[in-house]
């Protein structure tokens, strides 16, 4: 099992989230893996299976780069719904 936060494969688009005032562009799964775990499981509380599914989709795709298309979809449904796009 390869170790997602450090992945180079490409997501399907590139995500530029808004933190703290700043757009912080997201390319690859290591990224997206490093974004969803660094923050406080606090954060991800209100969208607790949303991230739980788009964190499993990222560690396939770290594995698997045909798995990125869902993890894409997956990191999609959750920033949307968190309203970080």
């Amino acid at each position: 099992m390869s170790d997602a936060s450090i992945s180079e494969t490409p997501l399907r688009t590139t995500f530029k989230i808004r933190l703290n005032g700043k757009a912080v562009p997201i390319a690859t799964v290591g990224q997206a893996y490093q974004f969803l775990t660094n923050l406080s499981s606090i954060e991800w509380l209100e969208f607790r299976a949303l991230h739980a599914d788009a964190v499993n989709w990222l560690q396939g795709a770290a594995d698997d780069a045909m798995l990125t298309v869902p993890a894409t979809n997956a990191l999609r449904a959750l920033f949307v719904r968190a309203r970080v796009l």
